[in-house]
């Protein structure tokens, strides 16, 4: 394994009894780069996000994360990584400062204060530094959690579905938030079941299914999977979601 990749794996595998999720998921995330990782419900994206972040440990295969062995160097990951789940992780009767004050003082940081502020800065939520999360809206939440997630500067972040249940203007609020973190150079796995996320965010997509990946690459390389597009007035090309779905199948769960 090299060290050009933040995230590595080669051959992981992961069963639940006689339930085999993932089946040898081999995959390859370059440092500074967002790699979106698609998948219907059950396809093992979680299942692999908790592997690399050393929350489950896999049946068989390798794994690294910022150039550490997930199973042999557990604690050197944690203090590489951050991971932001489904639902944001704040605490809703304490401010937005004190939330961040919080979690840089549980990681033994030297100037908690100054931390929270440069972070609130940096996701725009200075105005809102002193108001209980609870009056902050899903978007602001959600920037909250991702910001309590970069206390420390993890050079990698795992973003499981991070804008599952938010109306649109929020999921723009956390696009945006991670356009930014990717232009600063942290690497991002996100998992999302949005084709339009994908589209939107990552520097390359891998598709997940029935627990291997089955295509990897840039949306341009995907594309080019798709027979060439037929001209009549214009020419229609293919969105991420006809790509997805030629190479899944219609039967299936649409992600």
């Amino acid at each position: 394994m090299t060290t050009t990749h933040a995230i590595e794996t080669v051959g992981l595998t992961k069963s639940y009894g006689d339930h085999a999720v993932l089946r040898g998921v081999d995959l390859r995330v370059p440092r500074g780069s967002v790699l979106a990782l698609l998948g219907s419900n059950g396809a093992g994206k979680t299942t692999a996000v908790k592997i690399l972040a050393t929350l489950l440990r896999a049946d068989g295969g390798t794994a690294t994360v910022d150039g550490h062995d997930v199973a042999t160097q557990a604690a050197a990951v944690r203090g590489s990584i951050s991971l932001t789940g489904q639902f944001a992780a704040v605490d809703e009767v304490l401010t937005g400062r004190e939330n961040l004050v919080l979690v840089a003082r549980l990681r033994r940081l030297r100037e908690p204060a100054a931390i929270a502020d440069g972070l609130l800065a940096r996701f725009d939520l200075t105005d809102a530094a002193g108001r209980r999360v609870g009056t902050y809206s899903g978007g602001m939440r959600r920037r909250l959690d991702i910001a309590m997630s970069l206390v420390g500067s993890p050079p990698v972040l795992f973003l499981d579905e991070p804008t599952t249940g938010l109306d649109p203007q929020s999921r723009l609020e956390v696009w945006r938030t991670v356009r930014d973190l990717a232009g600063q150079g942290t690497t991002v796995l996100l998992t999302t079941q949005y084709l339009d996320e994908a589209e939107q965010l990552a520097d390359r997509i891998a598709i997940l299914h029935e627990g291997r990946i089955i295509a990897d690459g840039t949306l341009a390389e995907l594309k080019r999977l798709l027979p060439a597009a037929t001209v009549e007035y214009v020419e229609k090309q293919p969105t991420l979601e006809d790509v997805y779905l030629a190479i899944v199948g219609h039967d299936g769960p649409r992600p």
